[in-house]
């Protein structure tokens, strides 16, 4: 009998060479051929998969965000958001090596998305995506009188986007000072302070 393939299987099996060959050599180094061998596949066996590079990369970016957004859905949520939003943000920001690893990736595809428009197509989205994640906090804390009076709020969407973005990044560049427990205590900071003082 001839063996089935699970070819949705394999290709995330490529995706995953992929994101093991942009983390060791840069994603200049991440040519169908090196990829195809950290994957154990032969470059003819890659092209049955994906035609282009192009289309391979574009893939591997979509499965490091399909990735967060499983880990979102596997919250549960207490309905508290001073515990919910914290949690949430802590499937988008780097605190364990998983993370880290998935985020490197990221900002490499997000270099490359500049030259290549089909990456620059999916990261326009996953910025939208992220966008309303904020603009949901800012509408939870607003529609529950937890938000301080008189707030610019889409000020304070970009704000605490950019806050992500920023602690995101540094975690990347200087883990040994950027830490896990740093991000957190820098979140819960700023969302405190995006609310009102607790009455009593």
């Amino acid at each position: 009998m001839p063996k089935i393939v699970n070819h949705e299987k394999q290709r995330e099996k490529v995706a995953e060479a992929a994101w093991r060959v942009i983390r060791k050599m840069g994603l200049d180094q991440a040519s169908v051929r090196n990829i195809a061998e950290e994957a154990g596949l032969s470059v003819g066996s890659m092209r049955h998969y994906f035609s282009t590079q192009s289309e391979l990369l574009s893939y591997a970016m979509k499965k490091v965000t399909k990735r967060v957004e499983e880990r979102i859905a596997c919250i549960a949520f207490s309905g508290d958001l001073l515990k919910d939003i914290p949690l949430l943000i802590d499937e988008i920001i780097p605190t364990d090596e998983e993370k880290r690893n998935e985020m490197e990736v990221w900002f490499a595809f997000v270099v490359k998305s500049m030259s290549d428009p089909n990456l620059a197509e999916h990261r326009c989205e996953v910025d939208d995506a992220l966008r309303q994640v904020f603009i949901k906090i800012m509408d939870g804390l607003t529609a529950t009188g937890m938000a301080l009076p008189d707030l610019d709020i889409e000020l304070e969407i970009e704000r605490f986007y950019a806050l992500i973005d920023g602690l995101a990044i540094h975690a990347i560049l200087r883990p040994e000072i950027v830490t896990a427990d740093m991000m957190r205590r820098a979140v819960h900071r700023h969302l405190m302070s995006l609310c009102r003082p607790p009455s009593g």
